[in-house]
């Protein structure tokens, strides 16, 4: 199994096959709505990755611009993003403690499956690194715009599980200091076969939940998502 780290710098189609077959039931998509309408707003990405939030979203919106540190990833996201028929997207390499816009620039801000590496990856300054991302947030907001954060709470569990230690202390952090509302949502992965899905969980997860697909006979992993939002 190679690293996130490598995955990302190296490997986006392997990413992006395992996150296309997450949300099958397009739970995602309607827990965004609620939080924040989307008709007509400007939107900024943090930590965009292949895409998957960025072509999720742009049908519905007026305009997004998406970053990421890593262009391998944001190139593998313009061939995806290039299939739609639209041009209200775009995409820039830039960290997600300092963004290339201007203050006041957006309606909602969103980061998904990102901002949580600062903990995930034992990175002793992760507060620091955490609010520096926030701020960044906050400052391209609009008056009476939001922040969304979405991360994982648990690849293969059918409640809320906190992965590990440094998460949970990320997310406290979110809620605690930060100022967050956190809500979930099941967004359980389906693969065409079970030999598929035990292939491409193993990729990235590893042996113990492609064991499991694999014992349990099914090509359906269940998956809990937490979105953190914040209104400005």
């Amino acid at each position: 199994m190679p690293e996130h780290h490598e995955i990302y710098d190296k490997n986006a189609d392997i990413y992006d096959n395992l996150v296309s077959h997450e949300d099958y039931k397009g739970n995602l998509l309607t827990e965004i709505i609620r939080l924040f309408p989307l008709e007509g707003k400007d939107v900024v990405e943090m930590g965009a990755g292949t895409g998957r939030i960025t072509g999720l979203i742009a049908p519905y919106i007026k305009s997004i611009k998406a970053f990421d540190i890593s262009q391998h990833m944001l190139d593998f996201a313009k061939t995806k993003l290039d299939l739609l028929d639209l041009n209200n997207w775009e995409f820039a390499p830039a960290d997600n403690r300092t963004i290339p816009l201007p203050d006041n620039c957006a309606d909602l801000v969103i980061s998904g499956w990102s901002i949580g590496y600062f903990a995930s990856w034992k990175n002793k300054a992760w507060k620091k690194d955490t609010k520096k991302a926030v701020d960044e947030m906050e400052r391209m907001l609009k008056p009476r715009g939001a922040a969304i954060i979405i991360e994982t709470l648990g690849t293969g569990h059918k409640q809320p599980t906190e992965p590990t230690k440094e998460l949970s202390d990320y997310y406290a952090f979110l809620e605690s200091k930060l100022g967050f509302t956190r809500s979930w949502i099941r967004t359980d992965y389906k693969f065409n076969s079970v030999k598929d899905a035990e292939k491409t969980v193993r990729a990235f997860f590893g042996d113990e939940l492609g064991n499991y697909l694999r014992d349990n006979n099914t090509a359906v992993l269940p998956e809990c998502t937490g979105l953190w939002a914040k209104n400005v």
